[in-house]
């Protein structure tokens, strides 16, 4: 098959691919827009496009062929995501956006384009929102050591601090530790930027690639930490308004910014480490 011939099939596989997710796409962009959990995805796409232009050049020289390897993934792939729009399993519609898509590339391209691709196209999973039970069930009991640690932390310059559950007494102030403030959002976030973080790595191996992706769960954690404990003393002095409007969602992108620079400095250590 000539290259002309090969990038016809795929022009058109492509459009059919892009029209058969169409009724996913409202669902998807309105969890990327208005749920703060999700609201990473938005740039997943456009990470993922940039990391396939940084190949080009190698794109340009592999070879194409085709595998029927491929052309049984996005069978399946549609199939399933056929079952599960039907059933109205939302996760699982919208993450064989991303299965089918790599099938696609492997039956129309080939192995050696599969393999050049294989980190940018499955790196669009982290477009996929997590379902919401799932994200409740790990977000409790990091709300609970939030709170504790913060208890500790607040207590420890001399502010008198009551807590239950998740809730801090003070004296002006009552501040609940909620699940927006537990560190989910951060985690899933950072877990994004963690796993870029450790493609990106150009040596050093598997182990310091291991380090960076077992940072992001302390890091999430102690940004919030820092965000519920800066929070609750400011509420102890000035009473319950600092504790929501504009100074919480404010700490709140303070929080991930916070993150990003921490992860980011352990990137560029670890980068410039020397190797033995």
């Amino acid at each position: 098959m000539t290259a002309k011939h090969t990038r016809l099939k795929l022009l058109v596989l492509a459009m059919l691919w892009i029209g058969a997710f169409f009724p996913v796409y409202p669902g998807l962009f309105s969890a990327w827009l208005n749920n703060a959990n999700d609201s990473h995805g938005i740039l997943v796409p456009f990470i993922s496009i940039f990391l396939i232009w940084q190949k080009r050049g190698k794109l340009r020289n592999a070879n194409i062929s085709n595998s029927d390897w491929g052309l049984i993934v996005l069978l399946v792939s549609m199939s399933i995501y056929v079952i599960s729009y039907a059933g109205d399993v939302a996760v699982i519609s919208r993450a064989m956006i991303v299965s089918s898509l790599i099938g696609l590339v492997l039956f129309t391209l080939g192995r050696d384009f599969a393999k050049l691709l294989a980190f940018p196209l499955l790196f669009l999973s982290f477009m996929v929102p997590f379902p919401q039970s799932v994200l409740s069930l790990v977000a409790f009991p990091l709300q609970l050591f939030v709170t504790d640690v913060s208890a500790l932390v607040i207590h420890s310059v001399s502010i008198p601090v009551h807590q239950e559950g998740n809730l801090l007494f003070f004296a002006q102030a009552q501040l609940e530790v909620a699940e927006a403030c537990s560190g989910i959002r951060s985690l899933v976030s950072l877990a994004m930027l963690g796993v870029l973080f450790a493609y990106m790595l150009g040596h050093g191996g598997w182990v310091r690639k291991a380090i960076i992706l077992a940072s992001v769960i302390p890091l999430a954690l102690f940004t919030n930490i820092v965000r519920v404990t800066g929070t609750g003393i400011l509420a102890h002095f000035f009473g319950q308004g600092v504790a929501h409007g504009f100074l919480h969602n404010f700490s709140g992108m303070t929080v991930f910014g916070l993150g990003f620079i921490l992860l980011f400095g352990e990137y560029l250590l670890l980068e410039r480490l020397p190797t033995q």
